[in-house]
């Protein structure tokens, strides 16, 4: 069953966003699922018709890796344009399957942190000088955040109109996300005053364990309304799709992480075709 098909949507255009929105996807803890739903959130809006675009912001290039990217020595990636004199539109790239557009990342990256650190001005702006260039050639931008909380986070949430918090459902859920959430507001007063929080998405849920439901109820209490309806499973085919450099839509489209993603991609929809309705 292909992908196309389990995610059957018209590709009208009518209606779509009259600029892009930046959503960045971060949690300075790894293994919540970042990447993964960075992924997955992308190939699904992009299989519902959505022009997307996914920024690998995150040294490690997960996110480049997972939809199988294979781009040669010489091709530009997100360490180039911020750091060097790249236009964004040099470093773009297209995948057939998932059917979106990518920035790619390498361990370029891990130093620019250091390197930004010496910029005078303009340092946390770097990104959403370049994004500026193309967002609004789509209607989603999805920046995966390295797990981490430095000059590349701010950046990127300085870019972006939201951010998608993944939080796993184990012990220590909430551990840290003070810190991002403090992080968020420091950047909404001084460089984004538009930032906000698009939602908090639960993973890795195992309904048979008492402590997922306990973690649901407890983000679900300190969250409220900002935490999606939709649950991401923890799952075998979810961790094992990147590792084919596919999306779960390629790798498994029946399946129930597949079918999850998919719940996640339409509440992203409605809730921004709300905003935009008024």
């Amino acid at each position: 069953m292909k992908a196309s098909r389990f995610l059957s949507a018209s590709r009208n255009r009518k209606g779509v966003f009259e600029v892009g929105k930046v959503i960045a996807v971060a949690n300075q803890k790894g293994g919540v699922g970042k990447t993964t739903t960075s992924i997955n959130l992308a190939s699904s809006l992009a299989y519902f018709g959505k022009q997307v675009l996914l920024v690998d912001f995150d040294a490690q290039g997960n996110a480049t890796q997972g939809i199988g990217a294979k781009n040669k020595a010489s091709a530009k990636t997100i360490y180039d344009v911020i750091i060097g004199d790249t236009p964004m539109r040099e470093a773009l790239y297209k995948s057939k399957m998932p059917p979106l557009d990518y920035v790619p990342s390498t361990i370029d990256l891990a130093g620019a942190d250091l390197e930004m650190a010496e910029f005078k001005m303009g340092r946390e702006r770097l990104l959403k000088d370049k994004l500026d260039e193309v967002k609004d050639d789509y209607d989603f931008v999805l920046i995966d955040c390295p797990p981490s909380l430095g000059l590349l986070n701010t950046n990127a949430l300085t870019a972006a109109d939201s951010v998608v918090i993944p939080v796993q459902c184990e012990f220590y859920a909430l551990e840290g996300l003070t810190q991002l959430l403090s992080t968020i507001r420091l950047v909404q007063r001084l460089f984004n005053d538009k930032l906000r929080i698009e939602g908090v998405l639960l993973t890795m849920y195992d309904a048979r364990t008492n402590l997922s439901v306990e973690v649901q109820q407890e983000v679900r209490k300190y969250f409220k309304e900002r935490v999606y309806r939709t649950i991401i499973p923890r799952s075998v085919k979810l961790s094992e799709a990147p590792s084919r450099g596919q999306s779960i839509f390629e790798y498994d489209p029946r399946s129930e992480g597949a079918k999850a993603y998919a719940s996640l991609a339409k509440e992203v929809i409605a809730q921004n075709n709300e905003v935009q309705n008024g």
